[in-house]
């Protein structure tokens, strides 16, 4: 995420003091060359030094074989202990230069791959018995390796028999379908079958799998081992081979001809954790952050396996030209798997900026001043370009015409950008002070502030955040705290994201006699960390509202705590600064609030909703048994339908038409739809309502 802040930041120091050494063979010279680059500039430059020790390697070892087999199916109990035995040696490995370990844990793995290539297409010749009760462990965390190669062939039967049983279903569900609705375009086929096509999908997934592996260079593996090693610092600190650090760029760009969701891969699966604004998931609606995604289809062809496939990887298939579809099989929080299709677009670059309406609460003819920030943007490349800060004080000024008696700032989902636009945002509605803590490794904490003396609007103001607000909005969202100007109105607590990132080309540090040995590629090094004017960092905590709203994952562990070795939370020093003076008492408000959400029956079904995602999310535990597995489906299906219109349109809650609205907006029919949709949206809101109801309070 880029940050308008790079003038102030350390030079990134060039203290790789590139040694003169004799590399052990001509194949490991630019591994070896790349690795020292690597942990030089980590140990200069990473915001903390971290010793590199036993405990140390312990951790990247962890991790590692985590990522090495990831869902536990090609390695054994013996193997693992063999593996262990360098478990306190990266370290080592790391000051001599050495890929031993690497080396090992390589041949080991593309072996038992080779072996598994066996035991699946032997496993799936026959037909299952789906009346035989038994179940299957789909958490891995929560299994074990095999013990020995007779419990891994029985955990790949398990495994191609659920892949088996889920498509089955599929396809008797299918064709129930269409004798039910007399829809003859559908042949309806005998069981057996039925299975035997569903049993010949799942190979041909996994021919396409093993051929996938089967063409993994080296250099794929060996990056999973680097970014073992540099995720022990944080998740955020990361090795991009030079083709990775292409498909970065491309992904950040926001022009990406895809499905606009951003993705991690996590234990082997690829899940969501954000779906951008004016997408294609974001207009067609149903891909939700935390989706498991299983398969990747091109329109309607046979889609393909992407458990245990590399995040970039999986992008590319995702990836493709607007217009075309591309048909994703999700797993969704509470277990039930379905196929969303979407049709592949650019993100609309106008559902991306702020948006502002009037409100009218039904218990009182003033009106509120809405504005939604999906996020902190700015146009780097252009000094007059468009930014988030401008934009906001543009719709601001549009509400204040209205004479708003109050104002909701909406940074639900806001994933954060650029800093200086927080900054100047923030002095619309402050005197002058500061905003923000930035430090580094070494050296005191530099404090950017506002600076205008100026008070854009000085009336009542809630900020609206959520999980997945972060960075950036976090920053937001405690200035406004820490100052007592606004309440906080949200989920349990925001992301927890607190540290500032830039990419480095190692390239730029190699000495001129290893030129044969570029691109190297780039390393993403985490130099700062954010703290807020009263000391406190965002980090791993985030910001805690004054009230807080229940929500569908209020029950889940969600955000950076949620990471591989996040960073820690921690305090510097406090700035001076001076509260504002007119915010109604935080105790009254928030017992007000609660006594509302406690008899409002959409927030009662928004709670109960959020229990039921929580304890689904827990069952991982499946039956083998098809009916059983039907009857628990259904079950799950029945229970989430009751969930799927929650939220309503509330009587009484209305958008106000804003005079002076742009005449070519109504020659426009996307525009219009959207506008729409969004308006449509805000009545449904029951958290925008209550944050509504707190200004009213406010009074």
């Amino acid at each position: 995420m880029n940050f308008k802040i790079f003038k102030y930041l350390p030079v990134f120091l060039m203290v790789f003091t590139f040694c003169s050494y004799a590399p052990p063979t001509e194949n490991d010279r630019k591994n070896t060359v790349m690795l020292e680059l690597i942990m030089q500039g980590l140990q200069s430059s990473h915001f903390e030094a971290i010793e590199i020790n036993d405990e140390f390697s312990e951790k990247a070892f962890d991790l590692y074989l985590e990522r090495l087999d990831a869902t536990k199916r090609f390695l054994v109990q013996s193997d693992v202990e063999k593996l262990k035995a360098y478990r306190t040696k990266i370290d080592d490995q790391i000051r001599q230069n050495s890929f031993e370990f690497f080396d090992f844990s390589e041949d080991l793995i593309n072996k038992r791959v080779k072996e598994a290539e066996g035991y699946y297409q032997k496993i799936l010749s026959k037909p299952f018995d789906f009346k035989k009760d038994e179940q299957i462990e789909l958490d891995t965390k929560k299994r074990e390796f095999p013990a020995d190669e007779a419990a891994q062939k029985e955990e790949w039967r398990k495994y191609l028999k659920y892949q088996t049983m889920t498509r089955l279903l599929n396809a008797v569900e299918r064709q129930e379908k269409a004798l039910k609705e007399n829809d003859e375009t559908v042949e309806q086929k005998k069981f057996a079958t039925l299975e035997k096509e569903a049993r010949e999908g799942v190979k041909k997934s996994h021919d396409d799998l093993f051929s996938r592996l089967n063409r993994l260079e080296e250099e794929d593996r060996l990056t999973v081992y680097i970014n073992a090693i540099l995720n022990t610092y944080d998740p955020h600190t990361s090795y991009f081979p030079p083709q990775d650090k292409e498909n970065f760029d491309i992904s950040m760009s926001g022009q990406l001809e895809g499905i606009g969701a951003t993705l991690q891969e996590k234990d082997g699966y690829i899940t969501v954790q954000r779906i951008v604004p004016g997408s294609a998931s974001h207009r067609q609606g149903e891909l939700e952050v935390s989706d498991m995604i299983l398969k990747v289809g091109q329109g309607s062809d046979e889609p393909v396996d992407i458990v245990d496939m590399r995040l970039d990887k999986a992008v590319k298939l995702i990836r493709g030209k607007k217009g075309t579809e591309v048909r994703l099989t999700v797993k969704k929080l509470d277990g039930t798997i379905t196929v969303i299709p979407i049709i592949r677009d650019i993100v609309i670059i106008e559902e991306t900026y702020a948006k502002s309406a009037l409100l009218k609460h039904p218990d009182s003819e003033k009106k509120i001043g809405y504005i939604q920030l999906p996020s902190f943007y700015a146009d780097f490349n252009n000094k007059g370009g468009r930014s988030s800060s401008t934009d906001v004080a543009n719709e601001l000024e549009k509400l204040k015409a209205q004479n708003i008696s109050g104002l909701v700032i909406d940074l639900r989902n806001n994933g954060g950008g650029s800093l200086q636009d927080v900054v100047d945002m923030a002095g619309l509605f402050i005197e002058s002070g500061p905003i923000v803590q930035i430090k580094a490794r070494k050296g005191a904490p530099y404090v950017l502030a506002d600076e205008d003396p100026a008070v854009q609007y000085e009336g009542p103001l809630v900020v609206m955040v959520n999980e997945f607000s972060a960075s950036a909005s976090e920053i937001m969202a405690a200035a406004m705290q820490d100052y007592k100007r606004a309440v906080i109105m949200g989920s349990k607590s925001t992301f927890g994201k607190g540290t500032v990132q830039q990419f480095v080309e190692l390239d730029r540090f190699l000495p001129a006699e290893y030129n044969d040995l570029k691109p190297l590629g780039s390393v993403k090094l985490t130099l700062q960390k954010f703290y807020r004017i009263n000391g406190d960092a965002t980090q791993l905590r985030g910001v805690t509202p004054d009230i807080i709203l229940p929500d569908a994952y209020q029950y889940l562990e969600v955000g950076e705590k949620e990471l591989d070795h996040p960073m820690q939370w921690s305090q510097i020093q406090p700035v001076n600064y001076s509260t504002w003076t007119t915010t109604a008492p935080l105790e009254v408000l928030e017992q007000q609030s609660m006594s509302r959400i406690n008899t409002n029956h959409t927030f009662e079904m928004v709670q109960a909703n959020a229990r039921r995602l929580d304890e689904q999310s827990k069952k991982t535990l499946y039956p083998l048994h098809l009916e059983k597995y039907r009857a628990h489906q259904e079950k799950v299906k029945e229970e989430a339908d009751k969930y799927k219109n929650v939220q309503k349109e509330i009587e009484g809650f209305t958008v106000l038409p804003m005079p002076h609205a742009n005449p070519e907006a109504s020659m426009d029919t996307t525009r219009i739809a959207m506008i729409e949709e969004f308006y449509k949206n805000i009545r449904k809101d029951v958290h925008l309502f209550e944050a509504t109801s707190v200004l009213q309070d406010m009074k």
